[in-house]
């Protein structure tokens, strides 16, 4: 059985000299099973983040409900308005749904307004902003991750983690250091 987290480890950092070396380790790491895992570079590297991205977090399905959630009160509030609470005949308007297509911008900019307000909150809720301070930030040259370092940190909360296999499995990978991550 594996070592569950322990609380004074964040995690098992590796320092790469290369992106492909960076890619390479975190293939290595999705195939051995590892995942809870993050990846740090000075630039965006597509290859690690399909390896390290955790899937679907369930931000579209939310960002469609809330969008048609908008839309429905869009429409609604003006159904209510022009049919129901305040209903005026002005210029041989109909006063029931089929006056629709006058709904339709306002139930529009109501089902946008809903969808990115959600896609925005969403993002920094699950990025898990602000976030002032890392643990990572407590790794040895750490700070090269910002100019021409490539790191690969294996979570202490992975289902895998053990410190000494783990540790084991990342010297295997070629990193110039390896090193343990505290809180």
């Amino acid at each position: 059985m594996r070592n569950r987290a322990s609380s004074d480890i964040y995690g098992v950092i590796a320092e790469f000299t290369t992106p492909e070396a960076l890619i390479a380790a975190a293939h290595r790491a999705r195939q051995a099973g590892y995942a809870r895992m993050d990846a740090y570079s000075p630039f965006p590297i597509e290859e690690v983040i399909e390896e390290v991205a955790p899937g679907n977090t369930g931000v579209p399905l939310l960002v469609l409900i809330m969008g048609l959630t908008g839309a429905l009160t869009g429409f609604s509030i003006q159904y209510f308005g022009n049919v129901i609470d305040w209903p005026m005949n002005i210029g041989g308007r109909p006063i029931n749904l089929s006056n629709w297509p006058a709904m339709i911008p306002i139930t529009f900019e109501l089902g946008i307004l809903f969808a990115a307000f959600t896609a925005a909150i969403s993002m920094v809720i699950l990025n898990g902003l602000p976030m002032p301070y890392h643990p990572v930030f407590n790794a040895p040259n750490f700070e090269r991750a910002s100019q021409d370092g490539f790191f690969l940190c294996i979570e202490a909360t992975d289902p895998l983690f053990d410190r000494a296999q783990t540790s084991q499995f990342l010297r295997m990978l070629g990193p110039t250091q390896v090193s343990e991550v505290a809180h």
